[in-house]
């Protein structure tokens, strides 16, 4: 990703992330995320909808939005991938620090759902 594109969501929560159905149907869900390295990093639980949807579907759109995923911006077109090992202990810690006692709190529930899934995002 650009430092161009990354700008506008430099200081936000949210973002809303769009994948697709394998009817190509769209799928939009506000997700909190972090930044490393150019890359946009979601953390999920491994059984969501997000996760199968990715496994068929790579091509994604982000905007940065609010809690509700109300765009606040232009949506901009990208690739998805599952991010390895190291990326993962990585953008957990950064999600840790971002969103600090929310952060764990929603871990708590997280392993409840699935093993943690991290999502790497390219623009």
């Amino acid at each position: 990703m650009s430092p161009d594109n990354l700008v506008i969501f430099l200081n936000e929560k949210y973002l809303n992330l769009e994948t697709y159905k394998n009817n190509g149907q769209a799928i939009q869900t506000p997700v909190w995320f972090v930044i490393e390295n150019g890359i946009i990093y979601v953390v999920t639980p491994s059984t969501t909808g997000k996760v199968k949807r990715l496994n068929h579907n790579k091509n994604v759109r982000i905007v940065p939005s609010d809690l509700k995923g109300n765009p606040k911006g232009d949506w901009i077109a990208a690739t998805a991938y599952f991010a390895n090992e190291s990326e993962s202990e990585q953008a957990i810690k950064l999600r840790k620090k971002k969103y600090g006692l929310m952060a764990r709190l929603v871990n708590i529930c997280v392993y409840r759902k699935g093993i943690p899934t991290v999502i790497g995002i390219n623009v």
